[in-house]
This record gives C-alpha cells, structure tokens and sequence, in this order.
C-alpha cells in the first residue's frame, strides 16, 4: 500500500485526515510515524496556501515520499479577518484554546458582524513535482458562547447556521461534510484518484 505523510503534530487534524481520506488505497501517516525527531518549519507565508506548501515540500524532501500539509484558521469579518493565518498562533502558540476563545467572544461587540469562515488549504507535495494546493472554506458566524464537546481548536465558537449548531456540536461525519478541510481534501482525493 502507498504511503500519505500529514505534516501536522495535531493528532485531532490527523484524525479526521484519516477519516475523510478512507476510501483511497493509502496510508495515513503523522510525522511522528515516520520522524524520529520534532522538525520545526518556520510557516512564515502569508497566506494559507503559501504556509501549507512550505511544510508539504519541507517535509517532503526529508522523508521523500508525498506529503500533505494542511494550513488552516479561522477568518472573523469584525476582526479584520484576524487571527487567519495566525490562527494557531494567536495570543500566544502554548495558549490554550478555551482561552482564545474566550478573548474573542469576550471582543466581539454587539453592533460588529458575527460573520467569520473556516479556511483550509491543502499542499499536496509528491516527489519529483510540483506541488499542487486546494483551497476551501465554511462560511458561518460567532456564537454568542462557547457550545459542543466535539472538534478542536475554534469549533466550540464557530456556529455553522444550516445545521443551527457549531462545529463543536456536530458529529464527525456532519463535520467532515461540510468542513473547509473535508472539503478540501474531497478535492485532492479526487486528484489523487486521476493520477492512478
């Protein structure tokens, strides 16, 4: 069986990587399956798809074998479009997302647009050619609280208006449906699946 690299640490991305990409003849494995070591990859793009390829190819051309890496956060209108592509970064890498979370909720005023978006991009890095990117996003708002034991990261605050709950609230078949990353990586299981 092939082997996919996930050029992430975060075992609930890696999770529903394997999830979505089930139905394709390929193994699903983290960096810590196949690194001995931690590798820090200086993402200093901005924008999702330039951060995502430079840990695709990076990683790529350590372990020589395709690579997906997926740079992925949330856009809120009030903000600015922050935090984006400081999403995992922001208010600090080690601070706790319940934390963020709060700090947004806590700062976004009652007259601002609740509007925000999922984005998603994924750099598909296989050796010996270009690197291609799909990009995604999930157009929802913030939640007046933080809601839902399931996901990780923003999901707790990023209400998804169709289904009337937030991320957090939905089951990880729902979520992996409509998520920006679930729909990104349909996109590249498809290009996967014409390069066979």
């Amino acid at each position: 069986m092939k082997k996919i690299i996930v050029a992430t640490t975060n075992q609930g991305k890696v999770k529903e990587i394997r999830e979505i990409l089930k139905d394709i003849d390929m193994e699903v494995l983290s960096m810590k399956d196949v690194l001995k070591e931690d590798i820090d990859i200086i993402e200093d793009g901005d924008t999702f798809e330039a951060n995502a390829k430079i840990k695709a190819e990076a990683i790529r051309d350590i372990v020589h074998l395709p690579v997906l890496a997926d740079d992925s956060g949330i856009e809120i209108d009030a903000f600015d479009k922050a935090p984006g592509v400081q999403s995992a970064r922001f208010l600090g890498k080690d601070t706790s997302y319940d934390i963020k979370n709060q700090y947004i909720l806590d700062h976004i005023q009652k007259d601002m647009p609740r509007s925000a978006r999922y984005v998603c991009s994924i750099a598909l890095a296989l050796p010996n050619q270009p690197t291609v990117v799909f990009t995604e996003t999930m157009e929802g708002e913030i939640a007046d609280q933080a809601q839902g034991e399931y996901g990780f990261g923003y999901d707790p605050i990023f209400y998804f208006p169709p289904l009337k709950k937030t991320t957090a609230q939905m089951t990880p078949e729902q979520k992996n449906l409509y998520s920006h990353r679930g729909k990104a990586l349909r996109k590249m299981e498809a290009y996967l699946k014409e390069l066979d």
